[in-house]
């Protein structure tokens, strides 16, 4: 019995298959793009490997596309059977079997709640550590995540080899559970001991971008640019970052640019990117820049994984691109088919496409069709769950910042004055570029409403 860097055994057959499997391992910490390649090399060397094999599972799982889970669940098969066949799998093997086959019927939950028992006999587990994040941040569960960490953190002192990035996750929870100061240390530390910890660089942005600091994240960012040059599509996701932080400080042209060249450099399906692309354009729209054309491509895209159904942070990016783009009949097809999901129930997924996705789903649709009353009721009804849906409070931003612009533009301006005090509330006590502007709007409608019932007052007295 082999152990890998992470100090964990392995049933691996040689040196040639550790190598492959530690540079797997080391890929997955650091959102590495070769990473899938290097798992392939592991199980070429290795093929009876039943935990790379289940690996691979979670891993194609996680893509939230329909298309993967077919795969996802051969991989499943497979190391299930090498499982049997080899006697009683040791524990590890086991959780992670078992993880796969809760993610594959819907039951996301379970599945973080196995990693997380098995982590306590195990804590050193960085996969399993990694794979627990992963989950709890597509369920939204930051609080879940934060506790995970906190319990795991005596692992992972300076001497394991997972540390930085550690580190880096417990960052990011950190952030999503409103702890800015800490979170901020720690994504900083994270950096320093493990130069290519992308996911704690990011973490640090959040908090730049959470506390209304965008000149301070540029400035983090500035010179960074090899903390997540050798990511998967991840990298698009920090560029994305960037442009948030320039949309705030009013640099249009550049992002842009960053949106050309950087974001959508690969025009690609994968729902992350698409959430990327959509949101950022339609914060644009929001500020009244004109995008062009830039909407077909990603509706076109969009309106082809129409019957995905596989997480409701997709299926939402997906609708945003197609009633940004004007495509009602397929946004009406798709809202439907969200319905349908939703009444069938019974899992994690379908719970979550009742609600909060229902609501917001219709806020959506409305909004395409510029019934902006039926917009803001919506998405105001589906806000107290949006968490549920997965995603950062920088992701799930875009429909906050809908809500309000509809509520403003449906005459609901005391409700949306309402949401942005929370908002504020939320984001250390302060106000970014966005929530300025919509201040200044509410007032100069006060200030026109007082003017005319002035004038009104005056005429009637003469």
């Amino acid at each position: 019995m082999r152990q890998d860097l992470f100090g964990q055994d392995v049933d691996l057959p040689d040196e040639r298959a550790l190598d492959a499997w530690n540079d797997a391992l080391r890929g997955f910490m650091a959102h590495g793009a070769a990473t899938a390649d290097r798992l392939a090399d592991c199980l070429a060397a290795a093929p009876d490997f039943a935990l790379g094999h289940a690996t691979k599972g979670l891993f194609l799982a996680l893509l939230g596309r329909r298309e993967m889970m077919e795969q996802a669940r051969l991989a499943r098969d497979t190391a299930q059977r090498l499982a049997r066949e080899g006697g009683t799998p040791d524990p590890r093997t086991a959780a992670l079997i078992a993880t796969l086959v809760a993610c594959l019927s819907g039951r996301m939950v379970e599945a973080a709640d196995i990693l997380t028992r098995h982590l306590r006999h195990a804590p050193g587990d960085a996969l399993a550590m990694k794979l627990d994040h992963a989950l709890r941040f597509v369920l939204g569960d930051a609080r879940g995540m934060r506790t995970a960490l906190e319990n795991l953190a005596p692992a992972y002192g300076a001497d394991h080899a997972a540390h930085g990035y550690f580190l880096g996750c417990r960052a990011f929870a950190l952030e999503e559970t409103g702890d800015y100061a800490a979170a901020e240390r720690s994504g900083t530390a994270a950096l320093e001991h493990t130069r290519d910890d992308a996911w704690g660089l990011h973490a640090v942005t959040h908090v730049h971008d959470m506390t209304g600091r965008s000149n301070d994240g540029l400035h983090w960012l500035d010179g960074r640019e090899d903390a997540w040059a050798h990511c998967n599509n991840f990298r698009f996701h920090v560029w994305w970052h960037k442009a948030l932080l320039l949309l705030d400080v009013g640099r249009i042209d550049a992002v842009l640019s960053l949106y050309d060249h950087q974001i959508r450099s690969q025009r690609t399906d994968d729902y992350r990117d698409i959430s990327n692309a959509a949101s950022l354009l339609l914060r644009l729209e929001l500020e009244g820049v004109d995008v062009g054309g830039r909407w077909s491509e990603l509706a076109e895209l969009s309106q082809a994984r129409c019957e995905d159904g596989c997480l409701i942070f997709a299926d939402l990016h997906y609708l945003m691109a197609l009633v940004s783009d004007g495509r009602q009949a397929p946004a009406h097809a798709m809202l439907r088919r969200m319905e349908a999901q939703a009444r069938q129930g019974g899992d994690d997924v379908a719970r979550r496409m009742a609600r909060p996705g229902l609501s917001a789903a219709r806020g959506l649709e409305a909004f395409g069709a510029g019934d902006y009353g039926t917009a803001f009721l919506n998405l105001a009804a589906a806000r107290g769950q949006m968490q549920q849906a997965g995603g950062s409070h920088a992701q799930r931003d875009v429909f906050e910042r809908l809500c309000i612009d509809c509520g403003l533009r449906a005459g609901y301006v005391v409700e949306a004055e309402s949401i942005l005090e929370d908002r504020r509330a939320r984001r250390a006590g302060r106000d970014d570029g966005f929530a300025i502007a919509r201040r200044e709007l509410i007032a100069t409608a006060r200030g026109a409403a007082q003017t005319t019932l002035a004038a009104k007052r005056i005429g009637a007295t003469r």
